[in-house]
């Protein structure tokens, strides 16, 4: 294990190993922390509601708690959204990037992947999200070093009612220990998620205090509905009887006309007579209640999804949701980004310290939707710059094309041969990083046409032979295309790898200065010696042509 070195967590509490190995927050129906909870919500008017937010703002947050929870158990639209937000993040894909590129760094981000193949974690990261809803949420870590190793082995939900925040600041949270006092949390202990639907303090900051007064009016309405069906969503029954009828007659008929509804039948004297009278303005008020509480439901679905497309049939045409969508997962992204940062904080940097010792540099998640990369144009453009001298990380190209690292029994790919590495010795030709082309041969001197022959001073001996061997026996012009031939051959490839390797550091930069860097990286040392050969000789083709255009027009 590492080192034993004191720990501090971001409170400055300090991290004891033995704290660690004891599970200090198990729910005890006779104890403090009992998971029997009240019922807020019941009898719930605007007075009180209001009373129970002021006293969350307080710092006792106990009651609004308890009715978040009772919101998600009676409001299904409100549990639909709310757990659509939730389990869209705890089932993204979750990559880890090691710290250094070293093999230890690799080590410490293996070991993370292999602790994230967990069946469990969706669903304990779906109880981290718990905060989404209430403004926080809290988790112990069951850390298990059975192994000789410290390890997460579990991560367990914790009920908001068994913690407070200090009374001091309200922002830091505290622990209340088995007999009821507020103590600061264990350092290392647990998980602390705080994922706010606007900027302020926690208490006040949970989508369920917005989706409290949504679902209270909504309650009104849905208790007011269920009435009116009660009432007037079957005919109005009307019992007449003669003036002959006795007191018996009357009662008989009236124990007909109640019970009617339930038994559909009823026997009644000849001479009386019930009528049925429709209530024909029951469509229209129902209409009415159904709206309502559909107009509540949508703001819900804003407040929790941004949008009502994926919610609602209503919607604006396929423009409409596909931007609805598009909100949908700019939330998601944003929760995305929260939970990574709350887990590399209080879970992966603590458990990088406790296994390797302070100072060890954690590997970092990183969870989200993988983006839709051209994995071909990625490995075109490794396989084109690397040549050149670009250093690539093995463990980010591997997190990058979704491969897991080899180990000692796995049957490893080999290329065909190997790639030969940047700035290896070769002819003075060569281009520091950058392969030699053997058809280019440098060229040294100045050209000049020496007077009255067809050589060429300062040019190698191929030069002047190919001259003799062209113009021997021919004019100008068969010199011009014996040396314009010959600066085809020469310069189309080398003209050809160099746009060809510009053109792959084009396609990997994202913008001017980047691909200036890529030029620099690969060209560090760059010889225009051999280019200069090939734009010689095109001077001289140059030259030449002009000669013989002269001596042609002037014979």
């Amino acid at each position: 294990m590492g080192s034993q070195t004191a720990l501090l967590d971001r409170w400055g509490n300090p991290i004891r190993r033995q704290t660690l190995t004891e599970e200090i927050a198990r729910p005890s129906v006779t104890g403090i922390r009992s998971p029997l909870t009240g019922y807020p919500a019941d009898g719930l008017t605007p007075v009180r509601l209001a009373a129970i937010l002021r006293e969350a703002d307080a710092g006792d947050p106990v009651r609004y708690l308890e009715l978040a929870e009772t919101i998600e158990e009676r409001d299904l639209h409100y549990l639909g959204v709310l757990g659509t937000r939730k389990r869209n993040v705890s089932q993204l894909e979750i990559t880890v990037e090691a710290a250094t590129d070293d093999q230890r760094g690799e080590d410490h981000a293996e070991q993370v992947r292999e602790w994230l193949m967990r069946g469990e974690l969706a669903e304990e990261l779906f109880d981290i999200l718990d905060a989404i809803g209430k403004g926080y949420s809290f988790t112990e870590i069951v850390w298990d070093t059975s192994s000789g190793q410290w390890l997460p082995e579990r991560l367990e939900w914790r009920d908001p009612r068994w913690f407070r925040f200090d009374r001091a600041d309200l922002r830091t949270p505290r622990l209340l220990d088995d007999n009821g006092a507020e103590i600061p949390l264990p350092g290392g202990k647990f998980i602390f998620a705080e994922m706010k639907a606007k900027s302020g303090l926690g208490l006040r900051s949970g989508l369920a205090r917005a989706a409290a007064w949504a679902w209270m009016f909504k309650a009104y309405t849905q208790r007011d509905w269920a009435i009116f069906t009660q009432t007037y969503g079957q005919p109005l029954r009307v019992g007449k009887y003669g003036p002959e009828a006795s007191e018996a007659d009357k009662d008989t008929l009236f124990t007909a006309v109640a019970n009617i509804a339930g038994d559909c039948a009823a026997i009644i004297p000849q001479s009386m007579m019930i009528e049925f009278v429709e209530a024909r303005s029951a469509g229209a008020t129902t209409e009415l209640y159904e709206k309502r509480a559909d107009w509540l439901d949508r703001q819900v679905s804003k407040a929790v999804l941004g949008q009502t497309a994926t919610t609602d049939a209503e919607v604006g045409g396929l423009g409409s949701a596909r931007e609805h969508r598009q909100v949908q997962e700019d939330i998601e992204r944003a929760d995305a980004r929260r939970l990574e940062a709350i887990l590399n904080r209080d879970l992966i940097s603590v458990w990088m310290q406790l296994e390797h010792g302070p100072g060890v540099k954690p590997p970092r998640l990183r969870i989200g939707r993988p983006q839709e990369e051209d994995v071909t144009a990625t490995v075109d453009a490794v396989a084109r710059l690397v040549p050149l001298g670009l250093r690539v990380s093995q463990a980010e190209l591997r997190d990058k094309l979704g491969l897991a690292r080899p180990d000692g029994e796995d049957e490893i790919l080999t290329g065909s041969a190997p790639v030969a590495a940047a700035g290896a010795p070769d002819d003075t030709s060569r281009t520091e990083g950058v392969a030699p082309n053997p058809s280019i041969k440098r060229v040294s001197g100045d050209f000049k046409r020496g007077p009255g022959s067809g050589r060429v001073e300062g040019a190698p001996p191929a030069e002047s032979a190919l001259l003799s061997e062209k113009t021997r026996g021919s004019g100008p012009a068969d010199a011009t295309d014996a040396l314009t031939d010959r600066l085809e051959r020469e310069a189309a490839p080398a003209v050809e790898e160099l746009i060809g390797r510009i053109e792959a550091m084009v396609d990997a930069a994202r913008d001017f200065d980047e691909l200036a860097a890529l030029i620099r990286e690969g060209f560090p040392a760059l010889d225009a010696r051999s280019l200069g050969q090939v734009f010689a000789m095109a001077l001289l083709a140059a030259h030449a042509g002009g000669r013989a255009a002269a001596e042609e027009d002037s014979a």
